[in-house]
């Protein structure tokens, strides 16, 4: 009797256990309003339902003026419309099941939306099944994206990335691109996979970066790219044509022996 009382214990603890570290649903809704109420983001083993929008563009849209769509060019100027995220930010091994926005342009208006991260932000061992749009953004501290699969869509266009930075291990499904990109830190995109065409092209590197054992699967546009520090291709592997005119590591010219 006392072993099947055990037998049973220990039963019950595994099924707790398994439903522990199952991945839990959380609607992107409770997100959005935590960040709103000023509360730091930390999830583990979590799937995301609904579209995060890091910009806030529905309640931001409700205090613009309405733009005239003729003339709407006269202003371009003035048409990004940025969100300061204070929170630090934090996934791990997460699933985004839908769009993660930090960057919309909004046809209809014309206005772009943008959102800046003043604190840490780290999506590290996560899933994002469709579009991922950083581009703009600003990350004034740590941002981890290691160990990550993009599955949809991606940008890192024109982002600006001041603090400690890892694309390392990450994997890329469709067209990916960090066009115009600024690292100010040394980053490693070591034994990542872009299995479509990647972008670099004007990207700055100031202190560094790291290709060991990246996998370009079609084509590589580092066109114009400026790298200072180390350059690290060893084991780097690009399957068709490397555009890399004008391309500048550390004063000399690009050269790649496959």
């Amino acid at each position: 009797m006392k072993n099947s009382t055990r037998i049973a214990g220990l039963f019950i603890c595994l099924f707790i256990t398994v439903s522990l570290t199952a991945q839990k649903r959380v609607n992107a809704s409770k997100i959005m309003s935590d960040i709103k109420n000023g509360k730091d983001i930390t999830y583990r083993n979590a799937t995301i339902v609904g579209i995060l929008d890091f910009t806030f563009m529905e309640e931001q849209q409700k205090k613009l003026p309405k733009r005239n769509k003729r003339n709407w060019w006269n202003n371009s100027k003035d048409n990004k419309i940025k969100k300061q995220i204070k929170n630090s930010i934090s996934f791990e091994n997460c699933t985004f099941e839908d769009n993660v926005f930090a960057y919309i342009h909004d046809e209809d208006t014309k206005y772009t939306f943008v959102a800046n991260f003043e604190d840490n932000v780290t999506f590290k061992n996560c899933t994002f099944k469709e579009m991922t749009m950083f581009k703009y953004s600003h990350f004034e501290e740590k941002a981890d994206f290691s160990n990550s699969k993009f599955k949809g869509e991606s940008t890192f266009k024109y982002a600006d990335f001041k603090g400690d930075v890892r694309f390392s291990n990450t994997s890329y499904g469709e067209s990916s691109t960090f066009k115009y990109s600024i690292f100010r830190n040394n980053v490693s995109f070591a034994n990542s996979v872009f299995k479509e065409s990647a972008t670099f092209k004007y990207a700055k590197f100031k202190d560094g970066v790291s290709f060991n054992k990246t996998r370009f699967e079609e084509d590589l546009d580092i066109k114009y790219t400026k790298v200072s520090g180390d350059f690290n291709i060893a084991g780097m592997h690009v399957e068709y044509d490397i555009d890399s005119k004008y391309t500048s590591i550390n004063g000399r010219k690009f050269n790649y022996n496959n």
